[in-house]
């Protein structure tokens, strides 16, 4: 069966070394479909040891078991992907959890923990992997954000108060590493139609109340953000640092 990421072929992703946090379902699983299918030497990491050595014998992707919240953890593994994979060419800071909370019962231990799961790895995942690419003058690092914070979504403040964060260490990682020849840049799913979305609280009103809100009048998937994520990661976006891009059908123009 042809895979539907190799409708465009981008050369330049041909034996790159890319590593995705967050791999083993959702947008990660697409994401590490997507760069396999460029011949890509894709690397992940997720805490469900299960769904990544399934993905992984699946894919040919090399799966790391790996708590992100453990920075510890997260430098041994990148340092260990940079040892396989000769260097990371492309990082792809994807994990991520959009648990919903009562504004009124979010104690530290809960706001400390989203921020961790949806934050805290972004920079230092980041931050590992910028020496080795400085040192070969490219790389592109990939952030995911989230229209969340845009749209003020309530129930979700420490989430959303995550992904404005992340659209402000976009822009200064870009100033940053950019002399190095580093790219930092953010794309911004919108209502993203996932398995976690339909098992936990998806319903046929929600459904067809985000597609009335778009500006498209289809429902996205973990493909349309993967499609993105691939061009970012190409040297076909060369000239693109410190940017937000936007997949979400047109939904924040209301």
């Amino acid at each position: 069966m042809t895979s539907p990421y190799a409708e465009v072929r981008y050369r330049s992703l041909e034996a790159r070394s890319v590593l995705i946090t967050g791999g083993a379902s959702g947008i990660g699983a697409a994401m590490v479909e997507a760069f396999t299918a460029q011949a890509a030497r894709v690397h992940f990491l997720d805490i469900d040891a299960s769904a990544g050595e399934t993905l992984a014998a699946r894919t040919g992707a090399r799966f790391l078991p790996c708590d992100l919240t453990d920075i510890a953890a997260l430098r041994a593994a990148v340092a260990t992907v940079e040892r396989e994979g000769g260097g990371i060419d492309v990082l792809v800071n994807n994990a991520g959890k959009d648990d919903r909370q009562a504004f009124a019962n979010i104690e530290p231990v809960d706001w400390r923990r989203l921020l961790a799961l949806n934050l805290d790895h972004q920079f230092f995942a980041s931050q590992a992997v910028a020496a080795g690419m400085a040192a070969r003058s490219r790389g592109s690092i990939i952030m995911l954000g989230s229209v969340s914070w845009m749209r003020g979504r309530p129930g979700m403040a420490a989430y959303t108060t995550a992904k404005a964060a992340i659209n402000g260490l976009t822009r200064t990682l870009s100033r940053e590493l950019g002399s190095s020849g580093v790219r930092v840049n953010c794309i911004v799913p919108g209502a993203i139609l996932t398995e976690r979305q339909r098992a936990l609280w998806l319903t046929p009103e929600l459904d067809a109340q985000f597609v009335e809100l778009q500006a498209l009048k289809f429902r996205l998937t973990a493909q349309h953000v993967a499609r993105v994520a691939l061009f970012l990661g190409s040297d076909e976006s060369a000239g693109c640092t410190g940017a937000n891009f936007l997949v979400d059908a047109g939904i924040t123009q209301n």
